[in-house]
């Protein structure tokens, strides 16, 4: 095992002491080795090595949907294709399937997924180099019919689900390698995707300063991008930057934004100003706009993470404090709305998957009986063959099965599961 990630070390003694043995053998899996051309190479030909390190009731639609995906939307060079926009690919996609693979213990797949972002995203200067280690958030097919960059910018909460993915491969497989490029990768998450407020703290900004400033003193932010428990995991691997810092801005972001809007829920977007520590509205006439929808559904994935994984106090607070609201609409309603208004009205009449998945773990922490509900009369019905609600919907299939991932899927447990690989 890497000689890594020291906090997480007890828990997995801990676990290691307390799980049967039957479970600890059903977690083996064939070793890896290490070449010159690969971070770890994996054996992985028989898909019986995927296995979720826990057991629970969606195991076998976890491990089916998986396999359904990567045959669906991941090319065989590792592309993960956005069938339901023009075929693109975005940053976002590679990192998500980069989780899957470390969660599911496919380590192929995750190999030739990080690989083709290495080769396709780097963002280059003048010179066609790389001018950095974060990834070009779209991809895709130009005007001229040719493929490649379409917007250079990068967006941070794909390049810190990717940093986490790899810290996990490297622990979970034995790869330093990977460790290594997530420390590279840190080092320019925090250059160039966090900015220092008045007080000498951190705010985590969704991509670059200057595609992000509404005014000189103004910038925007996505709440969804806040990513409590990967910035733990950084804090252990990189101690030359304030990892706890951004947590802390985190929750005092989510803290104000709860009076933001009649209803307390997290917008998608927001305009900061740091010289006042306060939040409006997004401009009417902006391409992103402040309402609750499929930006801000993710919040309560990455919450209830930290909350389940580092036993946050703040994260069960704001999961016990803002999810009454949506809550009370399905006590009422039987349904929720996939978009509310800052004012708490409905902008769609439709219901999303997608929204009820990124519910379902933050529920279980709040109102069980509700989560059952919502997985018995929404999440269930929408899966079928190995997809939920269809087989080009790109964005829900990876949510909904973030959803479903037992929370006790966590760094600590994907370690004591770790095969040991041969250097």
């Amino acid at each position: 095992m890497l000689p890594i990630l020291p906090l997480r070390r007890a828990q997995n003694r801990l676990l290691l002491s307390v799980l049967p043995l039957t479970l600890l053998l059903a977690m083996a899996t064939p070793g890896c080795t290490q070449t010159p051309s690969t971070a770890c190479s994996c054996l992985t030909s028989n898909d019986m090595a995927l296995e979720l390190p826990v057991t629970s009731e969606h195991n076998d639609q976890l491990l089916e949907s998986w396999l359904a995906y990567r045959d669906r939307f991941i090319q065989p060079d590792g592309r993960v294709i956005d069938r339901e926009d023009g075929d693109r690919t975005v940053s976002e996609g590679q990192a998500y399937a980069m989780l899957r693979a470390v969660a599911i213990n496919d380590p192929d797949t995750f190999e030739r997924t990080y690989n083709w972002a290495k080769t396709n995203l780097y963002r280059v200067g003048d010179d066609g180099q790389p001018s950095d280690r974060l990834w070009a958030w779209k991809w895709g097919q130009r005007p001229d019919g040719s493929w490649g960059t379409i917007d250079p910018n990068f967006a941070t909460d794909a390049d810190i689900d990717a940093a986490a993915a790899l810290i996990m491969a490297a622990e979970r497989w034995n790869c330093p390698q990977y460790l290594d490029e997530a420390r590279a990768l840190l080092a320019d998450i925090w250059q160039y995707g966090t900015v220092e407020l008045p007080d000498g703290t951190r705010q985590l900004i969704p991509g670059p300063a200057e595609a992000f400033r509404l005014e000189p003193a103004q910038i925007i932010l996505n709440p969804s991008y806040f990513a409590p428990s990967s910035f733990r995991l950084f804090a252990e691997v990189d101690p030359d930057h304030d990892w706890q810092s951004l947590i802390d801005s985190g929750y005092a972001m989510l803290d104000a934004l709860s009076v933001f809007s009649t209803t307390g829920l997290p917008p998608d977007w927001v305009v900061y100003t740091p010289a006042t520590g306060t939040y409006r509205q997004m401009p009417l006439d902006h391409s992103l706009q402040s309402r609750y929808s499929f930006d801000a559904i993710r919040v309560w994935w990455r919450v209830a993470k930290d909350a389940a994984w580092f036993d946050e106090p703040r994260a069960q607070a704001y999961l016990e404090a803002r999810l009454p609201e949506l809550i009370n609409r399905w006590q009422r309603d039987g349904r929720l709305p996939a978009r509310l208004t800052l004012d708490g009205d409905a902008e769609s009449s439709f219901e999303a998957t997608a929204h009820y998945a990124m519910l379902y773990p933050a529920l279980l922490r709040v109102d069980a009986a509700i989560a059952e509900q919502i997985l018995r009369q929404k999440l269930e019905p929408a899966y079928s063959g190995g997809f939920w609600d269809n087989d080009i919907a790109y964005y829900t299939q990876n949510l909904a099965w973030f959803g479903l991932l037992p929370l006790e899927v966590s760094p600590a447990r994907l370690a004591a599961a770790a095969p040991l690989c041969t250097p």
